[in-house]
């Protein structure tokens, strides 16, 4: 008995479905890779401070990091202070190491691009970044040897630099424009899409945060117009040991970083932690 053509269509109809979805998921995850790492849109660094030097490290699956060493630009006594610098994704991470430099001139500060950003290789993921951090880690530690390492994290270098405080030994973290949940994040900025469904690049700073005791500064804008402020709320409530707390009045995601308010805050985010 053949069929009805109603019924021959029905399988056709169901796998064009299957894969009009797969396609739209496919995309998704492409345009989510492209929005939260825009590697085309990183700029040229700018020139960097004499003493600094570019370092490599193999990443232990064929790629290689890319990074800086700027140590302190004048001498000071007693035992050294490492800051290790995880900048915005849209930051080079040679200007955010620098940056950091003229914040704290007594520290040596190393930064290395993420893996994907030139000239460092590979594909940039979250998971990438997260699994790359503690070699970043031991490679400065075991290049200073300091007495203090203290890690700061710009907007999704917060993410990275929460989780580097669960998997190795941190004297503080320095979180700048921070969220609880990038996933979170995404959701609230697109809440018509199943983002969860689809999401592939979480950081959940809240969960590495949770229980551990590592003494956290957060410096957040209090226009920022990227992480909403009930994620940066989240993440406060999550922090078991947050030593300093500053919202700069009338700033934004990206627009704090020139401003006096914001240099004397993040200079007192470090004496707060203690180096």
């Amino acid at each position: 008995m053949r069929p009805s053509p109603g019924k021959a269509r029905a399988p056709l109809v169901a796998l064009a479905a299957a894969a009009l979805l797969a396609l739209l998921f496919a995309t998704m995850i492409d345009f989510q890779s492209q929005l939260i790492f825009p590697t085309h849109a990183v700029p040229s660094p700018g020139p960097l401070p004499t003493g600094a030097v570019r370092v490599t490290q193999p990443t232990g699956d064929g790629q290689t990091l890319h990074g800086v060493h700027i140590p302190p630009s004048r001498p000071v006594p007693g035992p050294a202070t490492l800051v290790l610098s995880f900048a915005g994704n849209a930051w080079n991470s040679e200007d955010a190491a620098d940056y950091l430099h003229q914040l704290y001139g007594h520290a040596h500060v190393v930064g290395f691009h993420y893996r994907g950003y030139r000239p460092s290789t590979g594909t940039p993921s979250a998971e990438a970044l997260l699994a790359d951090a503690p070699r970043i880690y031991d490679f400065a530690v075991a290049r200073i040897n300091p007495a203090r390492v203290v890690a700061v994290g710009f907007s999704i270098g917060t993410g990275v630099a929460a989780e580097l405080a669960r998997k190795r030994e941190l004297d503080g973290l320095i979180l700048v424009t921070p969220f609880d949940s990038l996933k979170a994040v995404a959701s609230d900025h697109y809440p018509m899409l199943p983002v969860g469904l689809f999401f592939q690049h979480e950081m959940n700073s809240a969960a590495a945060l949770r229980k551990n005791e590592v003494p956290v500064a957060i410096v957040a804008a209090e226009r920022d117009g990227l992480i909403p402020k009930k994620r940066t709320d989240a993440l406060r409530r999550q922090v078991r040991n947050l030593v300093f707390d500053r919202t700069i009045r009338g700033g934004n995601h990206n627009d704090i970083y020139p401003r006096a308010d914001f240099h004397a805050a993040m200079r007192q985010a470090l004496d707060e932690l203690g180096s």
